[in-house]
């Protein structure tokens, strides 16, 4: 299991301004990832070092975005205004964490504009529904992963958490925690987030120096 990458959610109105100001301050332009046509959602992409990436993702006006979990929560997260939504794990075997939640991992695709198709398997989506604090774990199908996009100029140093209990309710705590490497984590109390729990920053190591994201 590794740190894959962390999503920022905006509104499909305000994506274009957003990834530039991102990617302005991270001195790193973003591509357009496509659309995911199974959750209704589209995003765009930043590669940074070890093999991860920055995502911006934004709802559509299609019928999946609230037929999905995925959909519905990025929708409502673009709603209340947008910002840091989850982080992401992935796993060369996503059975043992299937085997713990008690149901399947479920398939997703996105085409990017070029015509070629990124697939993967994820699942605890509709957890972090409820308990943002909580990553979801994702097993890539494809060989060409979005890191690759470009050029890596960044590196995520710190993330920047709510949450009271810490992971505390997690079952994959430890192997989350352990699998972190070089990326520290700042636990902070939900009151000082009003009182929501998830990310709350992302420190990046640039090349003017620590950026952070929030």
């Amino acid at each position: 299991m590794r740190l894959d990458h962390v999503s920022y959610v905006t509104s499909h109105d305000q994506i274009a301004d957003t990834v530039q100001r991102l990617g302005s301050r991270l001195g790193s332009a973003f591509v357009d990832g496509g659309i995911h046509p199974r959750f209704g959602t589209r995003n765009f992409t930043a590669s940074l070092k070890n093999g991860q990436y920055i995502e911006v993702v934004c709802p559509l006006d299609h019928p999946a975005t609230e037929q999905t979990p995925w959909g519905k929560a990025v929708s409502k997260k673009a709603d209340e205004g947008g910002g840091w939504f989850t982080w992401v794990f992935s796993t060369k075997d996503i059975a043992p964490i299937e085997e713990k939640f008690g149901r399947d991992a479920i398939e997703g695709h996105r085409t990017r504009p070029n015509g070629s198709d990124l697939k993967w398997k994820q699942i605890g989506v509709k957890e972090i529904a409820e308990t943002r604090e909580f990553p979801f774990f994702i097993q890539w199908l494809s060989s060409d992963h979005p890191s690759q996009d470009g050029t890596p100029r960044g590196e995520i140093k710190r993330i920047v958490i709510a949450d009271k209990n810490q992971l505390a309710g997690s079952w994959f705590k430890e192997e989350i925690l352990n699998s972190l490497k070089n990326v520290d984590i700042e636990w902070v109390d939900p009151s000082l987030n009003d009182h929501q729990s998830g990310l709350v920053a992302v420190h990046i190591s640039t090349i003017n120096g620590i950026v952070i994201l929030d």
